[in-house]
């Protein structure tokens, strides 16, 4: 059933399994809190392929011994040096990076040397062009969505400096501001710039103070570090991850299909375990990285505040299929009338989406908590698991709110970002795949 959609309450019903009185919600999951009947009725589908597969045993692995850590103290949470792990993941992504460099040195050779072959430079360009889609490259600005600078949201930018400033780090220099339920935060360029993406499914179903706690999870990355955003593993994880994806195998329709998976099997092998090796040296440490931002979360935005926003990432999925939704039903009216709805439902868009999940009862958020526990709920295979992270920042405080955005401010930067919002709108309503 729709989340979001209604708190109406028809009537009551007894659990099948206990006995308990069960809530009947026209529009809500029916489920018994006294033995988690119906808890879970539909796990969703995990993210296809083996590598991903992996990685989510890996995940929950690491994610509960350092969740076990933390609440016991073991970690005290401060910056890391260069541990073993840490040393050999450099090791085998300096190790990738030099095979790419290899194919660029082979490729060149070929092309100079082998002119009169004919056959030789073609290869050599085929090297080439396999080098550079390997290659590490610097992060791009998309230009299919509102990019805000600091002279075009000055309230916007103090809010997060201040927040920055209250995790140990420096603000961003650009603001993306896009459709999905979902923030994250990476850099650009070749001057390596930091850029905040700000997705307003999740923006705009949160309270100020929560809005506060995205903000310091994210900037809590730039404050601790990651080992797997960094340019020398990201880029060899890149890497590996495009060889894995050049050298699978093809369905077998043609003797020459057969010859080719065969010759790739052994270099298909070696990629899958250099990848295997790469994802097990930094996962731990990229868990880690990802509880302490949300321990930064809580410190700057408040402990309630921080673990009402894991909750909400819980219902991420649902916003992103309400936008299609919305997207679907605005594309299906035709004509002058069609424009003009599609235009009214634009500017309505964003009010009616938090209107609707801020209808979401506790109850609901109850049984999708004990779900998320049941199945290991992440936001996606590298994050660590949803309730644990929602466990640690409840059990790491309490703690205030060191920067709020309420009353002007919260008018301020609502202004200010008004313009992005209705242009998103815009092209929510005219095409969102999600």
């Amino acid at each position: 059933m729709a989340i979001g959609e209604g708190t109406a309450v028809a009537a009551t019903r007894e659990c099948p399994e206990c006995g308990s009185p069960v809530p009947v919600h026209e529009l809500y999951v029916e489920w018994c809190a006294a033995c988690d009947w119906n808890v879970d009725p539909g796990a969703p589908d995990p993210e296809p392929g083996r590598i991903a597969a992996v990685r989510r045993r890996l995940v929950r692995a690491y994610g509960d011994q350092l969740a076990a850590e933390l609440e016991q103290g073991a970690d005290d949470g401060r910056p890391r040096g260069r541990d073993a792990m840490t040393v050999l993941a450099f090791g085998v992504s300096l190790l990738v990076h030099g095979l790419t460099s290899a194919l660029v040195a082979a490729g060149v050779l070929l092309v100079v040397l082998g002119w009169d072959t004919g056959v030789q430079p073609v290869l050599g360009a085929l090297l080439l062009g396999i080098a550079a889609a390997l290659r590490p490259r610097p992060r791009r600005l998309p230009k299919d969505e509102p990019v805000l600078y600091r002279a075009d949201a000055p309230q916007l930018f103090d809010l997060i400096d201040e927040v920055a400033s209250a995790v140990g780090t420096a603000g961003v220099h650009a603001v993306v501001v896009e459709p999905a339920a979902n923030a994250a935060v990476t850099t650009y360029g070749l001057r390596q710039q930091r850029v905040l993406y700000l997705g307003l499914g999740l923006w705009e179903i949160l309270t100020p103070q929560e809005r506060v706690a995205l903000l310091g999870h994210e900037l809590g990355h730039f404050a601790h570090g990651d080992i797997r955003r960094m340019r020398v593993t990201g880029g060899a994880l890149h890497a590996l991850s495009v060889w894995y994806y050049l050298l699978a195998p093809t369905a077998p329709q043609r003797l020459l299909d057969r010859f080719v998976n065969a010759a790739t099997f052994l270099p298909r092998c070696v990629v899958y375990g250099l990848l295997r090796l790469l994802d097990g040296l930094t996962l731990r440490a990229s868990q880690r990285a990802e509880y302490l931002a949300d321990a930064s979360a809580a410190r700057v935005g408040s402990s309630a505040a921080a673990v009402a926003l894991m909750d909400r990432l819980l219902v991420a999925d649902a916003v992103d299929e309400r936008l299609r939704r919305e997207s679907v039903a605005a594309q299906m009216r035709g004509g002058r009338a069609g424009r003009e709805a599609r235009e009214s439902a634009g500017h309505e868009l964003w009010e009616r989406l938090a209107e609707r999940f801020g209808a979401v009862p506790e109850r609901e958020y109850e049984r999708l908590r004990r779900a998320a526990a049941r199945r290991g709920h992440s936001v996606d295979a590298t994050h660590p698991p949803t309730h644990l992270r929602r466990r640690l920042a409840a059990a790491g405080g309490p703690h205030p709110a060191r920067v709020k955005c309420a009353g002007p401010r919260e008018a301020a930067v609502a202004a200010e970002l008004a313009p992005a919002r209705a242009a998103v709108a815009r092209r929510v309503i005219s095409d969102y795949a999600g």
